[in-house]
C-alpha cells in the first residue's frame, strides 16, 4: 500500500520581506559596533574603578602609618615599623624630616633586601612589549589623560624630587599620584605628613616630624587589565565574525540579485536573445523587488518599442514603395505615349503619387519626433473646452469643414480644465475633427462634446457617418491603418492621423478609444464615437496620492 503523498512545501517568504535596505543596513552595522563601543566603555570603566580603589587604599595607609609613625617615641621604633609594612604590603616607604632629606628608606632597612623590584623593558618579551604596545594604543583610542614617567631619585635622595611631598606639605593632607615605569606599570605615590599630636608627647624627647612617602608598584593593575583586554579582542572578534556574517547576509540579500540583474541587463543591452526575461523577484516587497520589477518592465517595453519601430519601419517603407512605384511607372510611361489625353492623366497620376509622398514623409516625420518633443514639453493648464471652441471657429474661417456643420457643446458646469501641451492636443482635435467630417454626409454634423468630472475631463466627437465595426475599433488607431470611405480618392490620408492623436493622449496619462455609437432615433443614424479622456488639472499643493 502506497504512502499518501507528502503535500509540496511551501516557500515562506523571509521575515525581513518589506524591511527597506536603508534600515537593514543601519540596523546590521550598528548592533556591531554597539558591541566594540559597549567593550571599549566597560574596559576603560574597569580599569579606572581599580586605579580609584588602589587610591583610596594607598591614601588612607599613608595617613594609618603616618598617625602610628607620629606615635613612636625612637628611630628605631619607626624604622621597624617601615621595615614590617614594606614587607608585608610589598611597598617601599620613604621617610623625610621637615628639611627634605631622607631619613628611612625601607628598602634599604629591609634584611631581605627590596619588596618588589621594577622590570627592565630590555630583557622582557616579545610578548610583553607586544602587550605594552597595545597599551598605548589602547590609552590613545580611550583618550585616556597623560601618565609622567617614574624616575628613580637620583644617589642623593631627597624631598625635592618628589612634587607630591611639597603639596601634602602645604595643605596639609595627604597627596596620592599616579606614574608608569619603564615596563608600563603603574607606580602609584601616597605622600602623607607625619606629625605629633602634641609636642610634649614624650617627655624629655622631641617630637619627630616630616613627610611619609608610599610607593607601590601595582603590576596586578596592569595584568588585570590586561586579561581585561584579552576579553576585549575575543569580543571584538566575535564583532568581527557577527559583521562578516551579516555583510554575507547583505551580500546574499543585495549583491547575488543584483548581479542576476546586471547579467540580464547586459543580455539586454547585446541584443542577442530577444527572449531574455529579467527576473522580477515577487517575493521581495523592499527596494531591490521594485527594481527588479522596474527593470523587468522596462525591459518589457524596451522590446514592444523595438518591434514597433521595426513594424513601422516596414510599413513606411511598404506605404512609401507603392506610390513610389505608381510614380516610376507614369513616368516611364510618360515618354512612350503621344496621346495628349493620356499624357495629362499619367501627369496627374504622377503629381497625385507625389502628393502621397510628401503627406507619407511629413506624417511619419511627425509621428517620429512626437515622443521626443513631449519628453521636453512642460505642461499647462489647457481648458479643453475653450481650446475646442477657438479650433472650431479657425475650421470654419479657412472652409476645413466642407459642407459638414461643427457644433462644439459643453455638458455640465464642472471645469474642463487639464495639464497638457496647447499645440499638441489642439493637432488631436484637427485629427479626430478630420476624420469626422471625411466620414460624414456633406449635409451632416460633427458634435464635439466636452464635460469634465471631478477628477476626469472627458471630449467626445461624433460623426453621421457609417461608422466604425466593432472588430475594427481598436484597430483604427494602428499606424498606416485605413478604413476610408469608397468615394474617397485613393492615398488621401496617410493612416497616421488617429495613432499620431492616441500617442499624444497616452503621453498626456489619458486614453482614447473608439466605443459604441449613439443612435439617433429622430432621423435614424449610426455614426462613430471617439472619446479622449484626460486627468483633470489639479493646483499644485491639492494633488491626491
Amino acid at each position: 500500500m502506497m504512502s499518501p503523498a507528502t503535500p509540496a512545501r511551501r516557500h515562506r517568504p523571509p521575515p525581513w520581506r518589506g524591511v527597506s535596505l536603508t534600515t537593514r543596513i543601519l540596523v546590521m552595522n550598528v548592533i556591531a559596533f554597539a558591541i566594540l563601543a559597549f567593550s571599549l566603555l566597560y574596559l576603560d570603566s574597569y580599569r579606572n574603578q581599580l586605579l580609584a580603589e588602589r587610591f583610596r587604599h594607598a591614601r588612607t595607609s599613608a595617613e594609618v602609618i603616618g598617625a602610628a609613625l607620629a606615635r613612636l617615641p625612637t628611630a628605631e621604633r619607626r624604622d621597624s615599623l617601615l621595615t614590617q609594612v614594606g614587607a608585608d604590603q610589598h611597598w617601599r616607604l620613604r621617610l623625610y624630616d621637615e628639611q627634605g632629606q631622607l631619613v628611612a628608606d625601607s628598602f634599604a632597612l629591609s634584611p631581605t633586601g627590596p619588596s618588589f623590584a621594577l622590570v627592565d623593558p630590555e630583557q622582557d618579551s616579545v610578548l610583553a612589549w607586544a602587550a605594552r604596545l597595545l597599551d598605548r594604543g589602547m590609552d590613545w583610542v580611550l583618550g585616556a589623560p597623560q601618565v609622567r614617567p617614574y624616575a628613580e631619585p637620583p644617589v642623593v635622595d631627597s624631598a625635592a624630587h618628589w612634587p607630591e611631598i611639597a603639596l601634602a606639605s602645604k595643605l596639609p593632607g595627604t597627596v596620592v599620584q599616579l606614574r608608569y615605569a619603564s615596563d608600563r606599570t603603574p607606580i602609584i605615590t601616597a605622600a602623607t605628613p607625619v606629625q605629633p599630636e602634641t609636642a610634649s608627647m614624650w617627655p624629655g624627647r622631641r617630637a619627630f616630624r616630616g613627610t611619609l612617602l608610599i610607593l607601590s608598584n601595582d603590576r596586578d593593575i596592569t595584568q588585570s587589565v590586561r586579561d581585561a583586554r584579552q576579553t576585549f579582542a575575543l569580543v571584538v572578534l566575535a564583532a568581527l565574525l557577527l559583521t562578516v556574517f551579516l555583510s554575507l547576509f547583505l551580500a546574499r540579500t543585495i549583491v547575488q540579485p543584483l548581479r542576476g540583474l546586471v547579467r540580464s541587463a547586459v543580455r539586454v543591452r547585446l541584443g542577442r536573445d530577444r527572449a531574455v526575461v529579467v527576473p522580477r523577484l515577487p517575493e521581495r516587497g523592499d527596494e531591490i523587488g521594485l527594481l527588479a520589477r522596474a527593470l523587468s518592465d522596462m525591459t518589457r517595453a524596451l522590446h514592444q518599442r523595438m518591434d514597433a519601430v521595426e513594424r513601422f519601419a516596414a510599413d513606411v517603407a511598404h506605404e512609401i514603395k507603392n506610390p513610389l512605384a505608381s510614380l516610376r511607372s507614369a513616368l516611364e510611361s510618360l515618354d512612350k505615349v503621344d496621346d495628349p489625353d493620356l499624357r495629362r492623366q499619367l501627369a496627374d497620376i504622377a503629381h497625385h503619387d507625389v502628393q502621397r509622398i510628401d503627406r507619407l514623409v511629413t506624417e511619419i516625420a511627425e509621428a517620429s519626433r512626437i515622443d521626443a518633443e513631449l519628453s521636453r514639453t512642460t505642461f499647462v493648464p489647457v481648458d479643453m473646452h475653450a481650446l475646442a471652441v477657438e479650433l472650431a471657429g479657425e475650421r470654419t474661417r479657412r472652409g476645413a469643414n466642407g459642407a459638414c456643420q461643427l457644433r462644439i457643446v459643453q455638458r455640465g458646469t464642472e471645469p474642463t480644465l487639464v495639464d497638457g501641451a496647447p499645440a499638441r492636443l489642439e493637432r488631436v482635435l484637427h485629427n479626430l475633427i478630420d476624420n469626422a467630417v471625411s466620414f460624414s454626409p456633406p449635409d451632416g454634423t460633427v458634435v464635439v462634446s466636452v464635460h469634465g468630472d471631478g477628477g476626469e475631463v472627458t471630449l467626445e466627437v461624433e460623426d453621421e457617418g457609417p461608422g466604425i465595426p466593432p472588430h475594427q475599433r481598436e484597430r483604427v488607431f494602428e499606424r498606416f491603418h485605413s478604413l476610408r470611405p469608397a468615394t474617397e480618392d485613393f492615398g488621401a490620408h496617410s493612416g497616421l492621423g488617429l495613432a499620431i492623436a492616441r500617442t499624444i493622449i497616452e503621453a498626456h496619462d489619458g486614453t482614447l478609444t473608439a466605443q459604441e455609437p449613439r443612435i439617433d432615433r429622430d432621423h435614424g443614424r449610426i455614426g462613430a464615437r471617439l472619446v479622449i479622456r484626460l486627468p483633470a488639472y489639479a493646483p499644485p499643493g491639492e494633488e491626491t496620492e
